[in-house]
Formats: C-alpha cells, structure tokens, sequence
C-alpha cells in the first residue's frame, strides 16, 4: 500500500474511532466493531480497492454524523415542544 493510502486509511481509522464514542451502543462495542471491520480488510493490496473502502467508510462517517443530529435535534425538540403538538 502507497504512503498516502496508508495515512488516509489511518485517518479513516482515527476519525471513526473519534466518531463512535458517542455511538448509541457504546465505545466499546463500536471500537470492537470498528477494528473487525479494519482487520477483515487488512491483506488488501489493490489501490484501487482501497479507495473503494476508504470511500466506504467515508459514507460511514456521514451516516454516524446523520445519526448524531437527528438524536440531538430529537433531544431539542422534545425540550422545547410538548407532545400536544405533534
């Protein structure tokens, strides 16, 4: 694997691993979850297969941030409005 696919996959890592500690079932079960998900992938020598699963997980990343503010703004709505509104 070339140098910069080594560090955009490292960074693909970090973020997620940043991304899920806010995760609905937990750190831990998104980490164990997350290093599988790395390490089933691991013998991947093909550039252009890499790509495609950074790619994934970039998508990855989007729906996790999707998921955070619809729980937040969930959270804000139920906050601010009552159940008679809806």
């Amino acid at each position: 694997m070339a140098n910069s696919l080594r560090g955009e996959v490292l960074n693909l890592y970090k973020n997620l691993l940043y991304l899920g500690r806010e995760y609905p079932k937990g750190a831990d079960y998104f980490r164990s979850r997350l290093k599988a998900a790395f390490l089933k992938n691991k013998d991947v020598k093909d550039p252009e297969k890499i790509k495609q699963l950074i790619a994934r997980g970039e998508f990855v990343i989007k729906e996790l941030e999707a998921l955070y503010f619809l729980r937040k703004y969930r959270a804000m709505k139920q906050r601010y409005y009552s159940d008679d509104n809806q």
